[in-house]
């Protein structure tokens, strides 16, 4: 320590060398070897005592810092990326670490970036296929997989608290494509839109919380909106049930709903409703019951700085358009705006089962409420 003080490079190699090989388990010798070599240019030596140091300890934090140092000085940029991102993780461990060691991972990170932005471009440049021919699954699934494999963006799995389908595609939007229908339902927006108008207008009781917990129900990420109408709905069909007030006062609404194929199960679906955010107010990220069915959107009022999320991909709702997703992937909405957002929410079938599915899924409900009585 008095050579690497001094400068002394070559005395501090010689003195760490034998301490090291004196007592050749003792980590901090290792590394006190790695830091003369470095001092002295011996590229190879701060290399082996590293090497040595990995190997009494391979979750040490500075003999892992130090070797993604080395590997980044030598330009084996694929190694030094790999040990980088260990150290970072590493890192996470230790939050009272030194300036100066936050200053090292602050440059390290930079490389990283770097290097990152670097392989972005040649990825995004290797895939750049011509949009306009590239089917909208092609687009989004070529895009995603790219952002996943640069480490930008998470993959998304269903979450389902009730019946989960298996071998259907974890896909976050469904493609306009399954839903022929879209144009139908888009077409008679601008009536949609004026019932509910005319229903905001006197909502008596037909507008009621969306959130509604049972008492008792422990704090949690809904408790918040419980009985509140920052979120609030006003059902045509819930569960399956026709809601006779509700469609009474919106019989255009009502008639377009029933031209479409919707999902029907007795007691279960459709599930079709007004949806409103109040100005400032948000829904928690969360995830649905099942992945048998499409939530539709179709957007009546949306201010601007109103967003939906679900899984890695954010839209905005454009008015007098629809969207399908898959709602036990986790989503979230938003309203940063100082007016309401309102949407009208329906239940479809998930596009990837065929018709003989549906039945199925059908029957095993009536199967299960025939049994239970």
């Amino acid at each position: 320590m008095s050579a690497l003080r001094a400068g002394d490079a070559p005395g501090a190699i010689l003195a760490a060398r034998e301490a090291a090989e004196a007592d050749p388990g003792a980590l901090s010798l290792w590394i006190n070897l790695a830091l003369a070599c470095r001092m002295g240019s011996d590229l190879a030596g701060e290399r082996l005592a590293l090497e040595r140091a990995l190997d009494l300890d391979r979750l040490d934090f500075t003999a892992q810092l130090r070797m993604a140092q080395l590997l980044q000085r030598e330009g084996e940029e694929t190694k030094a990326l790999i040990a980088w991102d260990g150290v970072q993780q590493l890192a996470q461990h230790f939050p009272g670490l030194p300036e100066p060691v936050r200053a090292e991972l602050a440059a390290g990170e930079a490389f990283c970036a770097n290097l990152r932005a670097r392989i972005a471009e040649a990825t995004h440049a290797a895939l750049s296929l011509d949009a306009e021919a590239r089917d909208e699954t092609e687009r989004r699934r070529i895009d995603a997989f790219a952002a996943a494999a640069l480490g930008q963006r998470r993959i998304y799995v269903n979450e389902c608290a009730g019946l989960h389908y298996p071998f259907l595609p974890a896909d976050e939007f469904f493609d306009r494509r399954h839903f022929p229908w879209f144009a139908v339902l888009e077409a008679e927006a601008g009536a949609i839109r004026a019932e509910l108008d005319a229903l905001l207008a006197e909502p008596g009781e037909a507008i009621r919380p969306y959130v509604r917990m049972e008492p008792g129900s422990p704090e949690n990420k809904w408790t918040a909106l419980d009985g509140s109408l920052d979120w609030s709905a006003c059902f045509l069909w819930e569960y399956g049930v026709p809601n006779a007030a509700a469609i009474e006062r919106c019989p255009h609404t009502a008639r377009v709903l029933e031209s479409l194929p919707l999902a029907r199960i007795p007691g279960r679906a459709p599930n079709a409703f007004f949806s409103m955010l109040r100005p400032r107010s948000r829904i928690p990220a969360h995830t649905g019951v099942t992945n048998t069915r499409a939530i539709v959107h179709l957007a009546l009022d949306v201010p601007p700085g109103c967003g939906f999320r679900v899984g890695g991909e954010t839209r905005q709702w454009v008015e007098g358009q629809a969207f399908a997703f898959d709602d036990t992937i986790e989503h979230e909405a938003w309203n940063d705006s100082d007016a309401r957002r309102a949407v009208l929410i329906i239940d479809a079938w998930n596009p990837h089962l065929s018709e003989r599915e549906c039945a199925a899924i059908t029957a095993y409900f009536a199967a299960n409420d025939a049994a239970l009585g």
